[in-house]
C-alpha cells in the first residue's frame, strides 16, 4: 500500500509544484518525479519477473466496486519498457524543449502533461478493473493529445491533434462497450469477471467479446486499417513525445490485446490466423507507405505501423500454437512478439530523437531540403544509422533477434503441415521477407538523402550538432540495443515468465528456447561480437601505426564531372521513382514531373506526394457523404429570427406532447389486447 501511495503522491506533488518553479526547476521536478516513479514500479516489476506477483485490492466506489491491482510477468515486462523509454525520453526532452524557453506557459503545461502521461500509462499495466481502466485510459489520451498540440499555432498540428483525440475516443467507445457488456451480465467491472463470463459463453459470444476489445486496442496500437492517426500525430508532436508515443504508447494497445487473450478463451486457431493476416498486411502496407514519404517523422510513423505488424505476426503465431497445442510455437511466437516490443521501443525512440536533432538543426523535416548533414552532425548521423540498421533486422543489432525468432517459429510450422497450411506459411514467410527487404530500402533512402551527399538547400542559419547532454540518452539506447543483439539469451531467459502465462506449463521444465534453430541465432550473435572486436582491433592497430605519420586526404574521383552540383544527386523522389512506378497502382500518388529533354536539358523536375488510400476509404469517404447528407438540411439555418423562435416553440410543444402521446399509445395497446 505504501508503494501505491508513493505512486499517487509523487506525480501529484510534482504537478502542484511545477507552476511555481523557474524553467530549470520545472525540468528538475519533472525528471525527479519520473525517476522516483520508475524506481518504485521497477522494484515491483523485477520481483514479478522473478515469480513474485504483486496483488492489492483497493476499496473503490459504489460504481466501480473494489479495484484490484496486479503486476504479473506480462505487466512487469511492459512496465520496465515504459520506464526505460520515459527515462531516456524525459532526459532528452529536458534539452530538446530548451529551444522553447520563450514559451514558459506552454513549457509548464507540457511538464505537467508529461508527469500525467507517465503514471497513466504505467497504471494501465496493473489495473484489473474496467471502470478504473477507462479513467486511466482517458487521462492517457488527453495528456497525449495536449502534448501533441504543443505547437498549437500551426493549423496542421491542431488537425493532427483532433484526428488523434477523435480516434482515441473511438477506441475508448469499443473498450467501454466491452467492459459494460461484461458488467451488465456479471455485476462487476473486475477483469476476472471477463474470464468468468467468457468461460460460461464459449463460442460465438466470447469471440464477439474478444473482437470488441481487439478493435478498441488495435486502434491504439495502429494496426491497419486503424492506423490513420499515426502519420499525423507523430510528425506534429515534439520529438521526445513522438519517441514515447511510438516507443510505448501504441504498445499499450498490444498489451491490451495480450491481456484479453489471457482472459477470454476463444478459438485460438481462428483468432491466430486473423491476427497473423492483419499483422502481415499492416507490416507490408506500413513499410510500403513509409517509402513514399518525404517528411522524416512521417517515414518513421509509417514504419511504426510496419513494426506493429511484425508484433502482430508474432501474436498470431502464438495463438496458432495455442489452437494447435504446440508449446514450441506458442513460446517462439509470443517471445518474438514481446522481444520485438522492447526492440521497437528502443530503435524507434532512437530514430525519433535523432530526427528531433535534425529538426532543431535545420528547422525542417522535409528530406528533400537536406543532404550532407553527416559533415555537420556526425554523432546524430551515426546514431540514426545504427537505429536504421537495427530496424532493418540486420545483425548484430536487436531487431535481428526478434525477427529471427519469428522466422524460426514459421519454419517450425512447416513440419507436419497440410498443403493448405503450407501455402499459408510460405505466404507469411515471403511477406516477412518482403517487409525486411523494403525496410532496408526505406531506411537506405532516409539515411542517404538526409545525411549523405551535398546540401540541397541553403539554410539561413548555422547548422550544427546538438549538445552532448541531448545526445547522452541516445547513446544509452544504443548500448542496450547492441547488448540485446550480442547477448540475446539473457533477454530470452527474462521472457520465460511472461511466455509461461500463455503456455500454461508453469510446472514443467521450460526449454522451448533451446534447440529449434535458436542455436543458429546465438552463433550469429557470437560471430558478430567477434567481428566487432576484430574491427576495433584493426582500427586500434591502424591508429597506433599512423600516430607518427602524416595522413593526406584528397577528393574522391569525380567520375568525369568537373563541376559537381547537388542537383545531380538523388532526391527522395528520384530514389524511390522506380518503386513508385512499379507499385503506384496500389497507392494514391500525385506526381509532378518534367522529364529532361535534349542533349543539354535546361530544366527537369520530379515531385511526388502520396495519400493513404485506407484513410480515403475509411475516413474521408464516409465524412464526405455525411457532409453531403447534412447539407440537405441547411435550409433550417436560414438566419431569420422568426424561424428560430418557431423551432423553439415546436421543440417545447414536442417535449410536452411526447409523454402524453406515449401514455395514449400504451392505453391503445392495452385496449387492443382486451379485444
Amino acid at each position: 500500500m505504501n508503494l501505491v501511495w508513493g505512486f499517487l503522491l509523487i506525480p501529484l506533488a510534482a504537478i502542484c509544484v511545477i507552476p511555481f518553479l523557474n524553467l530549470k526547476g520545472k525540468a528538475i521536478a519533472v525528471y525527479m518525479a519520473v525517476s522516483f516513479i520508475a524506481i518504485l514500479t521497477s522494484f515491483v516489476a523485477v520481483k514479478a519477473l522473478m515469480g513474485e506477483s504483486f496483488n492489492l485490492i483497493l476499496q473503490g466506489s459504489f460504481i466501480s466496486g473494489p479495484i484490484r491491482l496486479q503486476v504479473d510477468a506480462l505487466s512487469a515486462w511492459f512496465i520496465l519498457i515504459i520506464n526505460f523509454t520515459f527515462l531516456t525520453g524525459g532526459f532528452y526532452g529536458l534539452f530538446y524543449m530548451s529551444a522553447y524557453q520563450n514559451q514558459p506557459k506552454n513549457l509548464t503545461l507540457q511538464a505537467i502533461l508529461f508527469v500525467l502521461l507517465y503514471p497513466a500509462l504505467v497504471s494501465l499495466c496493473f489495473i484489473q478493473n474496467g471502470f478504473a481502466f477507462i479513467i486511466a485510459w482517458e487521462i492517457m489520451a488527453l495528456s497525449a493529445f495536449l502534448s501533441v498540440i504543443f505547437e498549437h499555432e500551426k493549423a496542421a498540428t491542431i488537425k493532427a491533434g483532433i484526428n488523434f483525440i477523435i480516434q482515441s475516443h473511438v477506441s475508448l467507445v469499443f473498450l467501454m462497450i466491452g467492459f459494460i457488456w461484461v458488467a451488465s451480465q456479471t455485476g462487476t467491472y473486475d477483469f476476472e469477471a471477463i474470464h468468468t463470463y467468457a468461460l460460461a459463453n464459449v463460442g460465438v459470444t466470447s469471440l464477439w467479446l474478444f473482437a470488441v476489445f481487439f478493435i478498441g486496442f488495435a486502434i491504439k496500437a495502429g494496426f491497419v486499417p486503424f492506423h490513420t492517426w499515426l502519420p499525423y500525430a507523430h510528425p506534429a508532436a515534439p520529438s521526445h513525445i513522438s519517441g514515447i508515443m511510438s516507443g510505448v504508447l501504441i504498445k499499450i494497445g498490444i498489451f491490451g490485446i495480450l491481456r484479453m487473450l489471457l482472459l477470454i478463451p476463444v478459438d485460438y486457431l481462428v483468432v491466430g490466423v486473423i491476427i497473423l493476416f492483419i499483422g502481415l498486411f499492416s507490416g507490408i502496407y506500413g513499410i510500403m507507405m513509409a517509402i513514399l514519404q518525404h517528411n522524416l517523422k512521417k517515414i518513421l510513423a509509417y514504419s511504426s505501423v510496419e513494426n506493429i505488424g511484425i508484433i502482430g505476426i508474432g501474436i498470431g503465431l502464438g495463438c496458432i500454437g495455442l489452437g494447435t497445442n504446440n508449446p514450441v510455437l506458442i513460446s517462439l511466437g509470443f517471445a518474438g512478439a514481446l522481444l520485438h516490443i522492447l526492440n521497437h521501443s528502443l530503435f524507434k525512440s532512437l530514430l525519433f530523437f535523432a530526427a528531433g536533432n535534425v529538426y532543431q538543426a535545420t528547422h525542417s523535416l522535409d528530406i528533400e531540403k537536406m543532404g550532407g548533414l553527416i559533415k555537420k552532425m556526425p554523432q546524430t548521423a551515426l546514431l540514426f544509422l545504427i537505429a536504421a540498421l537495427a530496424i532493418s533486422g540486420l545483425p548484430p543489432f536487436n531487431g535481428f533477434i526478434s525477427e529471427f525468432i519469428l522466422y524460426t517459429g514459421l519454419f517450425g510450422l512447416i513440419t507436419n503441415a497440410s498443403v493448405v497450411s503450407m501455402l499459408g506459411i510460405i505466404f507469411t514467410i515471403t511477406g516477412l521477407v518482403l517487409i525486411g527487404g523494403l525496410a532496408i530500402f526505406c531506411f537506405t533512402k532516409a539515411f542517404s538523402v538526409v545525411f549523405l551527399g551535398n546540401a540541397r538547400h541553403t539554410f539561413h542559419h548555422h547548422v550544427k550538432e546538438v549538445s552532448k547532454f541531448q545526445l547522452l540518452p541516445l547513446y544509452f539506447i544504443v548500448i542496450l540495443l547492441v547488448f540485446i543483439g550480442l547477448f540475446p539469451k539473457i533477454f530470452l531467459d527474462i521472457l520465460i515468465k511472461p511466455v509461461q502465462l500463455f503456455t500454461n506449463l508453469q510446472q514443467l521444465p521450460f526449454n522451448s528456447f533451446q534447440g529449434n534453430g535458436i542455436e543458429t541465432m546465438l552463433s550469429v550473435s557470437n560471430s558478430s561480437l567477434y567481428f566487432i572486436l576484430l574491427i576495433i582491433s584493426i582500427f586500434g592497430i591502424r591508429k597506433l601505426l599512423l600516430r607518427k605519420k602524416t595522413v593526406t586526404v584528397s577528393s574522391t574521383w569525380g567520375c568525369g564531372y568537373t563541376a559537381p552540383t547537388h542537383k545531380i544527386q538523388y532526391t527522395g523522389s528520384s530514389f524511390s521513382r522506380t518503386y513508385s512506378q512499379l507499385f503506384g497502382f496500389l497507392f494514391r500518388i500525385e506526381r509532378k514531373e518534367k522529364l529532361p529533354k535534349g542533349i543539354f536539358p535546361a530544366k527537369a523536375h520530379l515531385e511526388t506526394n502520396s495519400y493513404d488510400k485506407v484513410e480515403k476509404w475509411l475516413i474521408d469517404f464516409p465524412i464526405t457523404n455525411l457532409k453531403l447528407f447534412m447539407g440537405r438540411f441547411l435550409f433550417f439555418q436560414n438566419g431569420k429570427l422568426q424561424f428560430y423562435i418557431l423551432y423553439g416553440i415546436v421543440f417545447i410543444i414536442s417535449i410536452i406532447s411526447l409523454p402524453i402521446l406515449y401514455e395514449q399509445i400504451i392505453l391503445l395497446i392495452d385496449f387492443l389486447k382486451q379485444l
